[in-house]
């Protein structure tokens, strides 16, 4: 099979729009139904109500978690409530790959833990590769996915959207039969 993948030479939210038309192309041609998005302040997950609003798909925009409050980094209530009016799934928690009980350790004690090697693994083909992965085993976590059906996740670095790829979702504790299937955007 031939698929194209578009390689970015920027990071960040100038290749939003590309990112999520790639991905709906994608989605139609493998007739995938489930969308997750990686939304911070809701930008991106506004853009993405649009753009897949014809597929019938299950859109989860998952936000980063709560933890990130002094940062100032979430989404106001009233964006949330609009995205779920919509009809997008919208969902805060903790981090899959990261920022949880074994980070606070490592953080004052020193060491690495599973989720940060992972988390870095996945770093190394963009930010958005590791949030990408992250929400989708979020996504599967709070019962908001199937795991059984493909998915394409779209997430960036910073802020929008600058990857997209096709898993094949997991549990974190079935993390081990994740499948990242195609890559369908990254910066290059």
């Amino acid at each position: 099979m031939d698929v194209n993948v578009k390689y970015f030479e920027t990071k960040g939210n100038v290749n939003t729009d590309e990112t999520l038309k790639v991905a709906k192309e994608r989605a139609k041609a493998l007739g995938i139904k489930q969308i997750v998005v990686a939304s911070t302040y809701g930008e991106t997950g506004k853009k993405a109500i649009e753009v897949f609003k014809d597929l019938g798909v299950n859109l989860v925009i998952v936000t980063i978690s709560s933890g990130f409050t002094k940062e100032g980094w979430i989404m106001p209530d009233n964006v949330r409530k609009e995205l779920e009016s919509k009809g997008a799934k919208v969902l805060t928690c903790i981090h899959a790959l990261g920022d949880d009980v074994s980070s606070a350790f490592s953080s004052k004690f020193g060491g690495h833990n599973p989720n940060q090697i992972v988390a870095e693994v996945l770093r190394r083909f963009s930010q958005g590769m590791k949030v990408a992965v992250e929400i989708v085993i979020m996504s599967a976590e709070a019962g908001l996915i199937d795991v059984n059906q493909e998915t394409i996740a779209i997430a960036g670095t910073d802020r929008g959207a600058d990857t997209a790829i096709v898993v094949k979702p997991s549990y974190a504790r079935d993390f081990l039969s994740f499948e990242i299937k195609e890559i369908l955007a990254k910066p290059r």
